[in-house]
Formats: structure tokens, sequence, C-alpha cells
């Protein structure tokens, strides 16, 4: 048995084995975890430096998660957007397809905190295929993002043979994995795994650090092992109260995922998923995080930071006001808010059509290649 599947079965999964280590009661604590369940493993248990700190919120049950009067239970409406179970088809050219029903670690936060790891997320060989079936009979979809549960908890056989099949439908262009194995179970990252997924390329991998203290050496190996096989890799970080809602928290997050060739993507608003009401935090705060990351931080390290919508509308990018007027004159203000006006150029009376070049790129005769 490989180290990470010991570690994964030492996971810690009932809020009283934690009361040695660190004195917490854990007895209004079991009513959550039986509703939410509760796992984690000995190596993220590791990273916790006190009760309540940033890594501790994002595993250990809270009382407040049964206190939540104001998320509905799936506000993206994934269920209303999946024409099968198990595959959510959103938007016209990809779809979302869960592969795997468990997590490495239950994330407090979750958008699927209705169903993952419990009854009602039922994935076996039979829902898998009828996904792969769905796609091969949609030709608009050029996009596959795996997803669950984690994609990388399944063996690497089971996870050989879905890329396999997806590899072999000819409209599908891309596939993408979404897992947070690299923050949360690094060890998973094997020589093995990278040897399947090498085979399939392009492959690119989101996953998810939220804040700097989960960038660990353990971590990075395991990302560059990724990279290294060519795998782009993105993080898609959640802005979460008393984890990352801190504009130095979140800058030196962004800085350390480019030191290990992880690119920021996205930073998403919370999603207001029933008992998570209280890792919200409000608009404002992210674009004044946004603010603190624009200029003041190279661009890389700047992420669209974005709402996925309630009611399935997808994800609305959202950006401080940079823009102050537009006319002849567009001004603009820096991230230092100083003002700046850039000459417009007014658009063409109706009517006109703009120039187009009908011999883009054919060689003129007598020209010479340079």
């Amino acid at each position: 048995m490989e180290t990470w599947q010991k570690l994964l079965q030492a996971s810690i999964t009932r809020p009283g084995a934690l009361t040695r280590k660190y004195g917490v009661d854990p007895h209004p604590l079991e009513e959550v975890a039986e509703q939410y369940p509760m796992r984690i493993n000995p190596y993220y248990l590791g990273l916790i430096k006190e009760v309540d700190d940033p890594i501790w919120r994002q595993a250990v049950p809270s009382e407040q998660e049964l206190q939540d009067s104001v998320c509905p239970s799936d506000p993206l409406e994934e269920e209303n957007q999946s024409p099968i179970p198990n595959l959510v088809h959103r938007y016209p050219d990809r779809v979302l397809f869960q592969v795997s029903s468990e997590c490495a670690m239950y994330c407090r936060f979750c958008t699927r905190k209705r169903k993952v790891g419990g009854e009602n997320m039922m994935i076996n060989r039979a829902t898998i295929e009828n996904g792969l079936r769905y796609i091969r009979a949609h030709a608009e979809v050029r996009d596959v993002i795996l997803s669950g549960g984690d994609p990388l908890l399944l063996s690497d056989e089971r996870l050989d043979s879905i890329l396999s099949e997806l590899r072999a439908i000819p409209h599908v262009e891309i596939i993408r994995i979404g897992s947070r194995i690299p923050v949360v179970l690094p060890q998973r990252v094997t020589m093995g795994l990278i040897r399947v997924l090498r085979k399939y390329h392009p492959i690119y991998l989101n996953t998810h650090f939220n804040h700097p203290d989960e960038i660990t050496e353990t971590a990075a190996k395991a990302c560059a092992r990724l990279a290294n096989a060519g795998i782009p890799l993105g993080n898609q970080s959640v802005l979460l109260r008393g984890v990352n809602d801190d504009p130095a928290v979140m800058k030196r997050l962004m800085q350390k995922l480019l030191a290990i060739r992880v690119r920021p993507y996205y930073i998403f608003q919370a999603d207001m998923v029933q008992g998570t009401n209280h890792f919200r935090t409000s608009v404002e705060e992210g674009l004044e995080i946004m603010r603190a990351l624009r200029g003041h931080t190279s661009g890389l390290c700047v992420p669209a930071y974005v709402i996925d919508a309630p009611g399935g509308g997808g994800k609305i990018p959202l950006l401080p006001d940079y823009l102050q007027s537009i006319g002849d004159e567009v001004v603009l203000k820096n991230y230092l808010g100083n003002p700046y006006s850039y000459k417009n150029v007014l658009p063409a009376p109706p009517g006109i059509e703009p120039l187009r070049v009908a011999n883009v790129g054919r060689r003129r005769s007598g020209a010479r290649e340079r």
C-alpha cells in the first residue's frame, strides 16, 4: 500500500479525535459531522498551528454550519443544469463531469457540501459511462472538466480508463482536472499518477490553495512533478473569512503560488452554500484585496475575482473602479489612484464597414522573406 493510501486510512472522521491534542469539546461538533462529513488526513492535520487558525477553519466542523438560515443547499443550481446525474452542462462548449464522490479532506466551505462524501452522491462505473455517452453524443463539447469529489482520489487504473475514453472522443480538445490533492494530500502525486496523466495531453490542472501555510515543501514537490510533466497548473482560491480575507495574506499566497509554478487563476467570492454563511465576506472586501494586488505585485500574481452567480448564471468578473469616464477622452485612475487620460477613437458611423485586409499572411509578389 502506498504512503498516500495509508495517510487517507488514518484520517480523522469524528470530532472526538481532536480532543486529546487540542482540548476542544467535541460534543457540539458531533451533530455537525453527522450532517456534513468530516475527514482530515494526518498530513493536513499537521499544518494546523492552533485552534481556529486558517487551516483549522477549513478542515474542522463548526457549530456555525448548522446555524445558517441564509444560504440554499444548491445555490449554483447544478442539479437543474445536469441533463444526467453527475454532469453539469452550463456553458455551451464545456461540461463539468463528476467522477469521484470523495475527497482527501472535506472542506467546510465546499460548494457541493450538500452531497460530497455522503449517500446523496452516488458515482460508479454506470454513472461514469453515462457521462461518457453524453459527451460522445454532444459534438459542441470541446472542453471537459473532471471534478467530484476529487478525481485524483481514483486509482491510477480507473483514472487512466476515463482519460483514455475521453481522449478517444474526436471533439474533446481539452481535458481539465479540478483537484485539491496537491494541497491536502500531495503524497498522492506519485510518479505512477504522472505516467498516467502525461499520456493524455493537453491536460490542465486547477488546484485550490487558500492560504500561504498550505504551500509546504511537500506540496511544492507535488506541483513540480505535475509541471515537469507538461501540465499547466492554475489555482482557484475562495475568499474566506478568517482564512485569507486580508490583503497581505492574499498577496503572499499569490506570490508563493508563482514560486511553485502555479498560476493564480481565480479568486472566488464564497458561494452561498448552506452551512457556509460564516465564511462569507463582503464584495467590498474582495475588491479591496484586488486593489492590493493590481500594481503592487507582478501582474502574473493577479487572478480574476469572480462571483459564480446564484441561480446558475455562471462566473461574473468583478474589478475595482479604474475607469472614471468615457468620451473623447477616456479618464482612468491607476493603482495609486492617480488620474490619466487616453485619447479615444470614435466608433465608425453606421453603414461604414471597417477596413478588411484580404491578403493577410500571403506573400506579396517580389517581396523578400526575412
